[in-house]
């Protein structure tokens, strides 16, 4: 069967709005633990990970850090416009475009935009001491909502700006407002490169304790980076997944970490599905560079089929070895580029061999990739999860997954 025609309905499941956890439990690493082993089931408390973990394998965590990525201006008129960071446009550059320091331009989503034809939208930020005046136009609405932001103090950043001014963009399946303790909750211990919109939410189980039991047993951990889109929550309105549009993401990864995942003979521990996709997306940038090796950064997007409509045909190591090696030719110490890959049953995983993930929504695209990692037995896994108390989605309960 064409992958393309699968369809979402085959993915769906009954959860009870009483499932979802709205808020996040007070330790984070007391949250319970699926753990799926070779088709068995079984439960354990989160801080008691590194019992079940393979050895042999190197453990992934992705370190975005998540923006306020929520701006509020209010007209003359009064009506309230909200202005939703998507991505950087002009620097296009994540790094660059917080260091700002008087303009800059993002795509956006806007609320109540009939209330915003034309003209600025202007308020007043205090940064630290300084009163700033942030303003907005937009400049194009085509291929979404271009934005530009201008303010007038040069000793201010974009950063500190958004910062100052900016909401935590907590899910919306959690019919709550952001409050305070989210700034901290809804952080991983670890992130650190901001960009994100959405957090990757396998990693908030981790404390500092449970990595440095990991570190005491001998786990190898590395970092990637790959910052999630508003997408993450764009549900699959097609009947069959072929008319659902995967989001882009923008992924980088240190040379070190090439180096880790081939030390591991390409075994990897995945933590969240944005780790997973950032790990099988070097695969087929691998067998991109290997046919041709005068391919730009930019090129080596990965598009939403490609593992399907051409199946890398080196093995996992030849893969990374070649992306490593073309690394060494450029000077790269960090790979950037983007991915909008999409795992689905069919798909033939090339370097994650455990998965620690959360509990996803029904008929989601995560739910499809979750079902492709455990060879179509996620039902099994949904219903234990269902009827032993597990909480669901981004507060919820984690789980951790080896076929």
């Amino acid at each position: 069967m064409d992958v393309r025609h699968i369809r979402i309905s085959d993915y769906d499941y009954l959860l009870p709005d009483g499932r979802i956890a709205k808020f996040p439990l007070a330790q984070r690493d007391r949250s319970k633990l699926l753990v799926y082993r070779g088709g068995v089931l079984s439960e354990d408390v989160f801080s008691e990970l590194p019992r079940y973990l393979p050895t042999d394998a190197l453990m992934v965590f992705n370190n975005t850090r998540v923006i306020q990525a929520r701006l509020h201006f209010r007209k003359e008129t009064g009506a309230l416009i909200e202005v939703f960071l998507l991505e950087p446009v002009a620097p296009a550059d994540y790094e660059q475009m917080f260091q700002t320091r008087d303009s800059c331009a993002w795509l956006c989503l806007v609320g109540n935009q009939k209330k915003w034809k034309e003209g600025e939208l202007c308020r007043e930020v205090r940064v630290g001491d300084v009163n700033v005046r942030l303003c907005a136009v937009k400049e194009s609405d085509e291929g979404g909502v271009r934005v530009r932001f201008e303010w007038d103090c040069r000793d201010v950043t974009f950063a500190e700006l958004l910062d100052a001014a900016g909401e935590l963009p907590i899910p919306p399946y959690l019919n709550r407002k952001t409050e305070e303790r989210d700034k901290t909750t809804y952080q991983t211990v670890y992130s650190k490169i901001k960009g994100s919109v959405a957090a990757p939410t396998a990693g908030l189980h981790f404390t500092q304790s449970v990595l440095e039991r990991l570190d005491k047993g001998g786990f190898e951990r590395a970092e990637v980076t790959l910052h999630v889109g508003a997408g993450t929550f764009k549900p699959v309105k097609s009947t069959e997944i072929e008319g659902h549009e995967m989001h882009t993401e923008y992924v980088s990864v240190r040379r070190s970490v090439l180096d880790g995942i081939l030390r591991h003979d390409c075994r990897c521990i995945a933590v969240g599905t944005t780790s997973v996709r950032t790990l099988e997306s070097l695969y087929y940038m691998g067998c991109r560079v290997s046919a041709d090796a005068s391919l730009a950064e930019h090129d080596l997007h990965i598009a939403q089929w490609e593992p399907y409509d051409r199946p890398g045909v080196l093995s996992p190591r030849e893969a990374i070895a070649a992306l490593a090696a073309y690394m060494d030719r450029r000077g790269l110490d960090v790979l950037h580029s983007s991915t909008q890959i999409m795992i689905v049953p069919g798909y033939e995983y090339k370097l994650v061999k455990a998965l620690v993930t959360n509990f996803h929504q029904p008929q989601s695209t995560l739910l499809l990739l979750v079902s492709a990692f455990v060879n179509g037995d996620w039902r099994r896994i949904y219903d234990y999860a269902l009827s032993h108390d597990f909480r669901f989605l981004s507060y919820g309960d984690s789980s951790l997954l080896i076929p």
